[in-house]
């Protein structure tokens, strides 16, 4: 029978309320850890936390929930590093950037974070937006909004004309707010003042746009946009403030000069090289692939006007390279972290990206990890989130089929838990 709790959390009411133990029949568990599945097992939640994790199926008391996924497979919540919860790519969106204002963007983020969650991704990282995103992450915290967890990097820091930059595009006409270019710096100075604004502003993370990019109008999507001096300033501050840092970068010298400076994680990395897979290892970054975002760009780029006449050939020459980049970094041992950067595609879409991870070398048990336990691992959440296991915080996922043998079945989602609470069962 078919059964979704989201009224019932929109009117304030938890599962908590229903019974004292959810006990969730798994016909097969991926636990997070494991490089192997297990069969038929129960995971006892209590409130917002696994209570147990137990062999066979343990059997219920008068005042228990059965969730019963005696024929799916069941999993960690899924963690998404790169996304825009703010926004959605349309062929309105260069118009929408002019005409929207922030409550505009307030209302539609909340649709996009009820549809990342129920797409079986039960935490996200958000990666730049107008500072909407500091406040929808508090509008979910406090229960207000349905919606993944979220850790946030607010305004992202970027050069003058560069990727990141919101007034690229925009007719010099036309006044800006100082506090819509607060995140453009040109010295290391006001890099380190634009780290300390961030902690100011509330945000969870930093993100630098240490290249040009796809989707900016302007014409060098490769290209390095922070001098060295500059990465190193602003990662040494974020440290100080308990951030870590993560850099934008599809040409080779700019994430070449981001992780030599530090930061965690580079996003895309659409045209890296040898050295820079060489450096990835030598200083452990990981790597982002956003493998469906390069994809969807180079079909959204097939309609004419979708996009700016400077980002079709960017477009075309990122689509071409991000899949062959990804299986490429994955064979010679580069460290992967799942991310997508959804709303460059449709929210909601985001487990696809396991099927191309997969298609480019990467077992599928190995890629579950990446999105569950090695992401928990990078937003310093391991001991909380990122595996079936007692004591962690009860972010349970379910799909239908076999997603070890067939990719697609992650598409397929049966039950969405997050902290405890159900949000989808079917």
């Amino acid at each position: 029978m078919k059964k979704n709790y989201l009224l019932a959390l929109l009117l304030g009411v938890s599962s908590s309320t229903f019974s004292q133990r959810t006990l969730i029949h798994c016909g097969t568990l991926i636990d997070g850890i494991s490089n192997a599945p297990k069969s038929q097992v129960t995971i006892i939640v209590e409130k917002n936390r696994i209570t147990e994790v137990q062999n066979g199926y343990t059997p219920a008391q008068t005042s228990d929930k059965v969730v019963d996924m005696k024929t799916r497979t069941v999993m960690p919540g899924w963690i998404d590093m790169h996304v825009h919860i703010e926004s959605e790519t349309s062929k309105d969106q260069y118009l929408k950037r002019m005409s929207s204002n922030m409550a505009d963007v307030a209302f539609e983020s909340q649709k996009y974070a009820a549809t990342t969650l129920m797409a079986g991704f039960t935490t996200v990282r958000d990666l730049g937006g107008s500072g909407v995103n500091i406040s929808i992450r508090n509008a979910i915290n406090k229960g207000l909004v349905v919606g993944p967890r979220i850790f946030t990097a607010g305004r992202t820091i970027a050069t003058t004309g560069g990727h990141g930059d919101p007034t690229n595009g925009i007719s010099n006409t036309y006044t800006v707010p100082d506090y819509v270019t607060n995140g453009v710096v040109d010295s290391p100075e006001e890099g380190r003042q634009a780290v300390r604004q961030r902690y100011k502003d509330g945000s969870d993370c930093i993100k630098i746009t240490a290249t040009g990019g796809v989707l900016s109008i302007a014409k060098n999507g490769k290209g390095p946009q922070f001098t060295e001096d500059e990465i190193s300033a602003i990662v040494a501050t974020a440290k100080d403030y308990g951030f870590h840092v993560a850099a934008h970068a599809h040409g080779a010298e700019g994430m070449k000069r981001a992780i030599k400076a530090g930061v965690t994680t580079i996003e895309h990395g659409t045209f890296m090289d040898d050295e820079a897979i060489a450096l990835f290892k030598k200083h452990g970054a990981y790597y982002v692939p956003t493998i469906i975002a390069g994809k969807t760009v180079g079909d959204s780029v097939k309609v004419p006007g979708y996009y700016h006449p400077l980002v079709v050939p960017k477009a075309i020459e990122t689509a071409k390279q991000i899949a062959e980049t990804f299986a490429k970094a994955y064979k010679a041992g580069v460290k992967v972290a799942f991310g997508t950067d959804a709303g460059v595609f449709p929210h909601g879409y985001n487990a696809k990206e396991f099927q191309y991870m997969v298609e480019g070398g990467m077992p599928m048990m190995e890629a579950i990890k990446s999105a569950t336990i090695v992401n928990a691992e990078i937003l310093g959440m391991k001991s909380e989130l990122g595996s079936v296991e007692k004591g962690k915080l009860a972010d349970i996922v379910a799909v239908e089929g076999d997603p070890l043998k067939d990719a697609k079945a992650m598409m397929n989602v049966a039950l969405v838990m997050k902290d405890g609470k159900i949000y989808k069962e079917k």
